[in-house]
């Protein structure tokens, strides 16, 4: 039997939407007469995100609640309640054969709705601290996909399962040719690159950073390849030159990754599983402003593999130029850092969460 149907539901950031839909193309290459179905949040990036990658979305009356006390909180309770009938609506027309939650909130009404009509239900954990939504599922889930060892302090042990983290394209081997990633953005070969990665939005904290620094790197002879997010760039790209690239989206990636000789990041789960295969030195500054503050414990495990440093961004101003010079100083230290990154890379994850959910398939 080749036509299962699958609902995958995830959202809210790109770091739920992303795996979902990496799962989903591999579910299809798999079984091409499949049907699919995902579900999100109504006014959240997955409604548009989804159907870019070609795949049918319905959206919950759904959001996360809000830490303050707001009007916000008091319609929590009719959202929820909204979306577990929407939910078990969809549930009853579409028939999954499996349902497959990637974490963010809109996932936890339709995952819990699927587990008590009986459906199998498969949880994919991004984080190295799991997500609320994850939490309050798992013991519904008959698998849980991890990325992250020691994940049983929040699941069921016999549930988990080590696969590694989808990640965006095909990294696997970053071999394109350092000089022709250098021409494409203009860069000199003479001079080692500094490649800065805010996420897609930008990031204001490391944009502040780069920009207080670059008289710094302008001394240390370094260039910048500088992703500063799509609503930082009217703001930074006076600062464009022949050593400092100022771009609102890197489109290539495995060509930045090539040109890099170092890397500063934020620590989202689907830039750390990336970075692991890129296998260079990278600095994280985490963003403070997630849930549970999970980017610093994500960067935390690379940390304590001597795999990656950290920077917290209220460390920025006082510690930044002194930790760089140390690193850019000492090529042992680089090469170190590039080798045990690499370890932790998990290529094949997106297959291993698919060889999960095709043993449930009944």
């Amino acid at each position: 039997m080749d036509n299962y149907r699958f609902i995958l539901s995830g959202g809210g950031t790109g770091g739920h939407i992303y795996p979902a839909v990496a799962i989903a193309n591999e579910l299809k290459k798999r079984h091409p007469n499949a049907q699919f179905l995902f579900v999100g949040a109504k006014d959240k990036m997955e409604m548009e995100k989804v159907p870019q990658a070609g795949y049918e979305i319905k959206g919950l009356w759904i959001s996360g609640i809000q830490r303050k006390m707001t009007l916000k909180n008091l319609m929590f309770p009719f959202k929820v309640i909204s979306s577990l009938l929407a939910s078990r609506k969809i549930l009853k027309q579409f028939k999954p054969h499996v349902a497959i939650g990637t974490g963010g909130f809109a996932s936890g009404p339709l995952l819990k709705m699927a587990a008590s009509s009986g459906i199998p239900c498969v949880l994919q954990e991004q984080n190295s601290f799991a997500g609320i939504t994850n939490k309050l599922l798992a013991s519904k889930a008959q698998k849980i996909c991890v990325a992250y060892d020691g994940m049983e302090r929040f699941f069921p042990k016999e549930k988990v399962v080590k696969t590694g983290n989808p990640i965006r394209m095909n990294l696997e081997d970053i071999q394109v040719n350092k000089k022709e990633a250098l021409e494409f953005f203009a860069l000199e070969g003479e001079k080692k690159t500094v490649l800065v990665l805010g996420g897609s939005l930008g990031a204001r904290r490391i944009n502040q950073l780069i920009e207080k620094e670059l008289d710094f790197f302008e001394k240390m002879g370094l260039q910048v390849l500088w992703q500063c997010g799509k609503l930082y760039h009217e703001e930074y790209k006076k600062y464009e030159s022949g050593s400092v690239k100022v771009l609102a989206f890197i489109n290539k990636m495995d060509l930045a990754y090539s040109a890099a000789d170092v890397i500063i990041s934020r620590a989202g789960a689907g830039s750390v599983s990336e970075l692991c295969l890129v296998g260079k030195p990278v600095v994280f500054i985490p963003s403070p402003n997630v849930a549970e503050d999970h980017q610093t414990k994500n960067a935390l495990a690379l940390v304590s593999e001597k795999a990656a440093l950290m920077m917290r961004e209220s460390e920025l101003d006082g510690h930044f130029e002194d930790m760089f010079t140390q690193l850019m100083g000492s090529k042992e230290r680089q090469l170190e850092l590039g080798q045990n990154i690499k370890k932790l890379a998990m290529p094949k994850a997106t297959q291993h969460i698919v060889d999960e959910i095709e043993k449930l398939l009944k």
